[in-house]
């Protein structure tokens, strides 16, 4: 095993450069440190807490149940893994909106950005970790350009269930599910030989991470890893004996891919995007245009975040790469 992380620093507006860029590309993933800033990890450490406290107002609706009576291990439990509340809760979009993430997203992915997931992590001690996957498996964009933002809250190691990654391993073909019929994802089964190995928590994919040094991505609260949706990744259990591993993570792609995951539900003025294009299937228009312009529809902020999808056309031709 190997623990030896990629890593770019943070300095004033230039967090990533050349050298960054040709890491990610060769490795599948670039961690950054101390991007986010102290005060915006402590929001997110106070939102993730009132949830354990049972504080949160509306924390049922999103838990599923009455958080009334519950011990804060059950309540940690429950919200190990929270999808979505961006189309829920203003935190969660700003926090995926996040200015320094998109920063870093627009040099790996874009410059046209679409916001696609995203996931609160609660992994207190004693739950499990996930074998190793495939992003882009679950949430299909095409082209392939899908990237994950992990956004360490806590000290991530190995001992709170950190998670690895085998470098290199993008490069992969997206594997088909193994299970067809248990997911309702796709892989790049049309490539001739291609195994049906993919699936949550799927050991079949170990010989083929086996083949690619595995590195874990230790972090420090603010520290992001950016990481291809192709390339494979587990997390580890937490093993230790207080440590919460508390993490928020967005998933992207470039703005001009075409997406085919995660429709939207129109209720009320909050979701505002259709569900699906009937004709093609396309759910470009449940995502936020975060950076850039695209040629394919999308959505705007639920709740007023400053993005490029608040841009007028003429604003977004003017300011896209193709004028430059």
């Amino acid at each position: 095993m190997h623990d030896a992380t990629p890593a770019a620093h943070a300095t004033g507006s230039n967090f990533v450069g050349p050298t960054e860029v040709t890491a990610f590309r060769r490795d599948g993933f670039l961690i950054v440190r101390r991007l986010v800033d102290a005060d915006d990890i402590a929001e997110i450490a106070d939102h993730a807490q009132a949830i354990l406290d049972g504080t949160l107002p509306g924390l049922a609706e999103l838990i599923g149940r009455d958080p009334a009576g519950m011990t804060q291990a059950d309540l940690a439990m429950a919200s190990t893994r929270l999808h979505m509340l961006h189309r829920r809760r203003a935190e969660h979009e700003r926090w995926l909106l996040h200015e320094r993430l998109l920063d870093v997203l627009a040099i790996l992915i874009g410059p046209d950005v679409l916001a696609l997931q995203s996931m609160l992590f609660i992994k207190p001690p004693g739950s499990g970790g996930q074998g190793w996957h495939q992003d882009s498996l679950y949430i299909p964009t095409q082209p392939l350009s899908l990237c994950g933002a992990w956004l360490a809250v806590d000290r991530v190691d190995d001992e709170n269930g950190g998670v690895w990654f085998a470098k290199g391993s993008h490069a992969e073909p997206v594997y088909p599910p193994a299970h067809q019929g248990d997911l309702a994802e796709w892989g790049e089964s049309h490539i001739p030989g291609v195994p049906a190995l993919g699936g949550s928590s799927d050991q079949r994919f170990a010989p083929v991470a086996e083949r690619y040094p595995a590195v874990l991505g230790a972090m420090d609260p603010g520290d992001c890893v950016f990481f291809h949706g192709s390339l494979l990744h587990r997390s580890g259990p937490n093993r230790s004996r207080d440590r919460l591993r508390r993490a928020f993570v967005g998933h992207y792609c470039n703005a001009r891919s075409f997406v085919g995951w995660g429709a939207d539900i129109a209720v009320g003025n909050v979701h505002r995007a259709p569900i699906t294009d009937p004709t093609t299937g396309m759910t470009n228009a449940s995502h936020i245009l975060a950076r850039g312009d695209s040629h394919l529809p999308f959505r705007t902020a639920a709740f007023g975040t400053p993005c490029a999808a608040d841009w007028s056309a003429e604003q977004r031709k003017m300011r896209s790469w193709l004028r430059r």
